[in-house]
């Protein structure tokens, strides 16, 4: 295990809370010592030195295959206008809701 102090119960149930996931008394412990070592990795992760490194939105070098961008339905506004019971500027009015 790490040589950093081990989350305590106070911050598990934080954690817990702030995460909306419940954790038994008798699971505490565990809990503390893999987020204790969640954090070790985080903090062990921070040293790398990352200065050049190119950031990158996919581990793999993969290009996203794209469909071209046409139109390919064609608007049925006046259709589905002429059905509303009423309308106005193509625009559908409805009954007022809110005072």
């Amino acid at each position: 295990m790490s040589d950093k102090t081990i989350l305590g119960k106070h911050e598990v149930d934080t954690i817990s809370r702030l995460a909306a996931i419940s954790v038994a008394e008798s699971e505490v412990e565990q809990v503390a010592e893999k987020l204790t070592s969640i954090l070790d990795l985080f903090a062990q992760m921070e040293k790398v030195n990352t200065d050049g490194v190119a950031p990158m939105s996919h581990p793999l070098d993969q290009v996203q295959r794209l469909r071209p961008d046409v139109v390919t339905e064609t608007s049925i506004r006046e259709k589905v206008l002429k059905l509303a019971p009423s309308s106005e500027d193509n625009l559908f009015l409805v009954p007022q809701v809110i005072d």
